[in-house]
């Protein structure tokens, strides 16, 4: 599957889950083409929940995380009335014990969401669905699904593709790698690995294929 597991071994994890839905991960290191993918699977009719979305709706204009954030780190609100972000970052980045107080606020509602998200999905008769959380081996989020994919690509290509964004530069990339849990090591974790090195379309092959495998798997009596 890509280069992660073979199909006999997904169909095998997929018999031993544990739950109605089966639950996929969806991760990869910034710049691998991870929201891409995510939207791939959407194209296929698959239910996507989005962490970094979720995030921005939780921070944005009358978002339920703007007052917490406001107190723990004052000055950070916007003219729009939500966090300025840039701002936050400012505060944020490098600082290890002001990063952990934010995602003390950020991440149980982050979960919050995805649990309600994980309900409606259930009463839809939704199945399979993706997680679409960047930081998944970070937050230990692969204990809360059924198969893991890690959408990679080459170093270079990843550092090319990421200079190309606006205003970011190389000290800025090497600062969030710096945090991010290595190509190497979600590898190691992944069910299955998206390859995208070589185009999206050979990227959507391996993806699709595992979509159906978790889609005959969601049909198997628990």
């Amino acid at each position: 599957m890509g280069q992660g597991r073979t199909g006999d071994h997904l169909r095998e994890k997929l018999a031993r889950r544990h739950r109605p839905l089966v639950v996929i991960g969806l991760t990869g290191s910034i710049g691998m083409g991870k929201s891409t993918c995510a939207a791939m699977a959407r194209r296929l009719g698959i239910l996507v929940h989005d962490a970094d979305a979720t995030v921005h709706g939780l921070m944005g204009p009358g978002g339920q995380a703007v007052a917490p954030v406001e107190a723990a780190f004052p000055g950070v609100t916007g003219s729009d009335g939500g966090i300025d972000r840039k701002a936050l970052g400012t505060r944020v980045f490098g600082d290890t014990p002001a990063l952990t107080r934010l995602e003390a606020i950020l991440h149980p509602k982050v979960r919050k969401a995805e649990r309600r998200f994980l309900r409606q999905a259930a009463l839809r008769g939704a199945n399979p669905v993706i997680l679409d959380i960047p930081l998944l081996f970070e937050t230990r989020g692969e204990n809360r699904c059924d198969l893991v994919m890690v959408v990679t690509a080459p170093q270079f290509l990843q550092t090319q593709r990421v200079l190309r964004r606006p205003r970011m530069t190389r000290e800025t990339l090497d600062r969030i790698r710096s945090r991010q849990t290595s190509d190497l090591l979600k590898r190691r974790g992944a069910d299955v690995i998206i390859p995208t090195g070589l185009g999206m379309r050979p990227a959507g092959t391996v993806l699709k294929r595992a979509i159906r495998l978790a889609r005959a798997g969601a049909r198997r009596p628990l």
